[in-house]
């Protein structure tokens, strides 16, 4: 059993935040189009890693965020080592299974990108973690949003970037242009989903001081 109802939270917080983590990477190979705008479908999960980054970070500080993230990062890389597992034994080929060629097209061409996933969500994270505790320790308990979409502003706008730039623009499988309408747009999109998304972490915080403070 749990030592305290704070442990509780904070395993929930964390499988919410590994589960959606994951899902990023292991959908992230696929790009959309809307419109002119292009983006990675791994950006669909991001916005609830934001929410529970910034729940966590209010509740278990920056330790706990950065703890959670060390965590994450190498359950991807588990991910990694395992798909890459998968891709070289060969597979029972049936007329209702999946074959190597569609197994790899699928998992095989994303473990450059999940690879590069990793490294942009470390760096974003502990820039991210950076930004709140110093608007935090400038706002006090007051002003959550301010922390939430201003550690999002900047954290977001450096993975933006980074992720996709090592893995489309240096791999060359999108052009340039193409590298600064999909990181742009996807920063974009993850900062008003970001700000749209604000009322639920205080929804998140009321929720979690009623339950921690409930007899």
């Amino acid at each position: 059993m749990f030592q305290s109802k704070k442990d509780t939270v904070y395993l929930i917080l964390a499988g919410i935040f590994i589960t959606n983590a994951v899902v990023a990477e292991l959908i992230g190979g696929k790009l959309i189009q809307i419109g002119p705008f292009i983006m990675s479908l791994g950006i669909l999960p991001w916005p609830i890693v934001f929410i529970t980054t910034d729940i966590i970070n209010e509740h278990f500080g920056k330790e706990g965020v950065k703890k959670l993230s060390f965590i994450t990062a190498g359950l991807i890389a588990y991910c990694i080592l395992i798909l890459f597992i998968g891709t070289k034994i060969p597979a029972l080929i049936t007329k209702e299974t999946v074959n190597d060629e569609q197994f790899y097209a699928v998992f095989g061409q994303g473990l450059f990108i999940m690879v590069a996933s990793i490294i942009a969500f470390m760096v974003s994270q502990l820039i991210d973690v950076s930004i709140f505790w110093f608007l935090r320790n400038k706002t006090g308990k007051k002003m959550i949003w301010l922390r939430s979409t201003g550690s999002t502003l900047i954290s977001q706008l450096i993975d933006s970037f980074i992720v996709s730039g090592i893995a489309f623009w240096l791999t060359g499988k999108i052009t340039t242009s193409q590298y600064l309408n999909m990181s742009i747009t996807g920063y974009t999109f993850k900062l008003m989903l970001a700000i749209v998304l604000t009322p639920l972490i205080y929804l998140g915080h009321h929720l979690i001081e009623k339950y921690l403070h409930n007899k």
